[in-house]
């Protein structure tokens, strides 16, 4: 049996924001709460092989595996798998990115399969998941927000003081 996750979230932001803030990875762990590190392994093109590693769980374990992700800018998709599966048979991430309204819709759909030996099974990180993700785009989704508005701010600030020097 797969498992099958497909959670977004609106962000109150335009979509070139959204996009160059949720894919800078060397950022993640100021952005995900969950993320305590990430080293970039290699770089090509649109492509990277990274190590994340999360912060350590309830029972002081540290999770770390390598993932590859494929950033596709012109239409605003990430392809991602896991190369180190830890727990996972496999691990296949998508996240796209879509103009709406005002905003921008960050969707992650995820599919995979948990390993036998896996301290939970699939349904069961199926739950994890979907319980995980609303909260960490939740917090994502604050922070670009946040920062789209100080940019907005300081670009206002900037036409406003470079009109008034024009006069």
């Amino acid at each position: 049996m797969n498992g099958h996750t497909d959670n977004s979230i609106w962000i109150d932001a335009d979509i070139e924001t959204v996009w160059t803030l949720t894919n800078d990875l060397e950022n993640w762990p100021n952005l995900f709460t969950e993320y305590a590190s990430v080293e970039i392994l290699e770089a090509r093109d649109n492509t990277f092989k990274f190590r994340l590693a999360m912060h350590p769980d309830e029972n002081g374990q540290v999770w770390s595996w390598v993932s590859e992700r494929t950033l596709d800018p012109v239409n605003h998709r990430v392809r991602a798998y896991r190369v180190e599966t830890g727990p996972f048979e496999f691990m296949h991430i998508e996240w796209t990115y879509s103009p709406e309204g005002s905003g921008t819709r960050m969707r992650w759909v995820q599919d995979f399969r948990m390993k036998p030996t896996a301290p939970v099974d699939t349904p069961g990180m199926v739950v994890r998941i979907n319980t995980n993700t609303p909260r960490e785009q939740a917090a994502i989704k604050e922070k670009v927000e946040k920062a789209a508005a100080a940019a907005s701010a300081t670009a206002t600030a900037t036409a406003t003081a470079t009109a008034g020097s024009a006069r």
